[in-house]
């Protein structure tokens, strides 16, 4: 009975203060600036601000949890979201060549990364960190290679622009294709078959394969996809903010730490698109409510930074306290059957 009302009360707990504590943090920075800062803060124009400026990182972070929940790291999306953006200026501004097909090669080149680090990494063998790592940096060699040292100039097509920055609702376009994208993913993770491959590859991949899956094909395809998303990602940033030669590797830090403090948040102890979405958010509110009172600029790098280490520590701590979790449960069900064994040979002795 001790050992239910425990896993009772460890449960309430979970549900109370795991699940949703960034949405509770989310909250707390909303009343806290709305009253410090309130003719700022509490306006529609912060609201759209921050939706559409965490739009292409949060994209980048979705990207990202597909091959962690494989049990990969995918280094290399900043340096795949910079030369698909800049790719598809140039191929516009400096070749001539129509924007569907500009988009169309861009994120082409995008997916071939993907393909190339999942051969590396699952045909060679490579460590995905290493792998990716060093991709990333023959992937800004080769943006160096095709564009030169010079940021080229953004198209004066109206259409291009519009992708991205048409408002629905009040917000730039860009936001709803961060929630469909959202819906896409969140839907493959958590409701298709391919979803619970994916995370079985990365929760135990030799158990996985002791039970059939095929542990290299979904780490191949988590890798691809993350790319392919990237690159669809990259386009847009080049859309929105036009042409830049570095911003890629800026995003890098805030995708992951999303990423990682979203895998404590709504699923907790999963990598999830729901509770990456809400972490992006719950941490731009933050930066944003703290530039607004304080001026500085570099709260988002610090913000981010100490994220990412919390997270990455909270991911570990749910884990050791999961276990342990199981460890005691388990005992308590050793426990259970010892006594009902003793019962049932003291009835048989009766």
């Amino acid at each position: 009975m001790s050992g239910e009302v425990a896993r009772k009360r460890r449960k309430g707990i979970s549900i109370g203060l795991d699940r949703f504590a960034g949405l509770y943090l989310l909250g707390l920075f909303i009343v806290v600036f709305g009253i410090w800062k309130p003719d700022q803060f509490l306006t529609s124009g912060t609201l759209h601000s921050v939706a559409s400026a965490q739009a292409i990182t949060g994209m980048l972070a979705i990207a990202i949890i597909i091959p962690l929940a494989a049990g990969a790291y995918d280094l290399s999306v900043g340096a795949t979201i910079n030369l698909s953006s800049i790719l598809a200026i140039w191929l516009q501004t400096a070749q001539g060549v129509s924007m569907g097909l500009a988009i169309a090669i861009a994120i082409a080149a995008a997916t071939l990364i993907g393909v190339v680090n999942a051969f590396v990494v699952v045909r060679l063998g490579v460590n995905s960190f290493i792998a990716t790592l060093g991709m990333g940096s023959i992937v800004a060699a080769v943006q160096t290679i095709i564009v030169g040292p010079s940021q080229p100039v953004s198209p004066v097509n109206q259409t291009w622009h519009d992708i991205t920055t048409t408002t629905i609702f009040g917000f730039q376009a860009v936001v709803f294709y961060l929630l469909i994208l959202g819906l896409v993913v969140w839907w493959f993770l958590a409701r298709t078959p391919a979803g619970r491959y994916v995370y079985a590859t990365g929760s135990n991949s030799e158990a996985a394969h002791l039970a059939g899956v095929a542990v290299g094909r979904w780490t191949f395809v988590s890798l691809v996809l993350s790319s392919l998303i990237a690159g669809v990602a990259g386009v847009l940033y080049g859309s929105l903010y036009g042409p830049s030669l570095t911003y890629g590797s800026s995003l890098l830090l805030p995708a992951f730490a999303a990423a990682f403090l979203g895998s404590t948040l709504v699923v907790g102890g999963r990598f999830n698109v729901w509770g990456t979405l809400l972490a992006i958010y719950a941490l731009a509110t933050g930066v944003k409510g703290l530039q607004l009172v304080t001026g500085a600029q570099w709260l988002a790098q610090m913000f981010n930074g100490v994220a990412l280490i919390t997270a990455v520590a909270l991911t570990v701590w749910n884990h050791k306290r999961t276990v342990a979790t199981r460890q005691e449960e388990s005992e308590i069900e050793d426990v259970a059957r010892a006594d009902d064994r003793v019962d049932r040979q003291g009835s048989e002795v009766t």
